[in-house]
C-alpha cells in the first residue's frame, strides 16, 4: 500500500540524523479580502508592524508577491516568521494591521527549513551589506 503522509516528527528525526538545519518557521500567505483600496489604507501601519517584528527577531523575511508575469501586484504577500507554535504564529498575524482591519486574510503553514544557503557580503571600507 502506498504511503500518502508521514508524521512531522518522523521528518524531524530524519533531518536531525542527517545533521541538517531542521529549523521550524512559519510561512504566512496573506491575500486581500476585497480591492486594493482597503489594503492601501493600512499599508503604512502594516509596514511599521513588519519592521517591528523584524527588530524583535520575529521576522525572517517578508514581501509582496507579483503576478506570474512579474508585472503587477494585486495586494498579496508572503511572510516568514519565527514562532514557538502555530498558536503563537496566529497571534502574531492577528496583530498585523492588515488582518485586524479586515483588508487581508491569511493562511499559515509550518515550514521546516533543512537545506539552503545564505550568503552575505560585507564591505569593511564602506559598511555596505549585500545579501547574495
Amino acid at each position: 500500500m502506498a504511503q500518502h503522509a508521514m508524521s512531522a516528527q518522523a521528518i524531524r528525526d530524519l533531518v536531525k540524523k542527517k545533521g541538517m538545519l531542521g529549523k521550524q518557521l512559519y510561512i504566512v500567505h496573506t491575500t486581500p479580502t476585497g480591492d486594493l483600496d482597503a489594503v492601501l489604507a493600512v499599508i503604512e501601519d502594516h509596514l511599521a508592524f513588519q519592521v517591528d517584528l523584524e527588530s524583535r527577531g520575529i521576522m525572517f523575511a517578508a514581501g509582496p508577491n507579483w503576478t506570474e508575469d512579474e508585472q503587477e501586484w494585486r495586494g498579496d504577500g508572503t511572510v516568514v516568521i519565527r514562532a514557538n507554535s502555530m498558536n503563537q504564529a496566529r497571534e502574531i498575524m492577528e496583530a498585523d494591521p492588515m488582518h485586524k482591519s479586515g483588508a487581508r486574510r491569511y493562511e499559515i503553514r509550518p515550514w521546516l527549513v533543512n537545506e539552503g544557503k545564505l550568503t552575505v557580503e560585507i564591505s569593511y571600507s564602506s559598511g555596505a551589506v549585500k545579501v547574495l
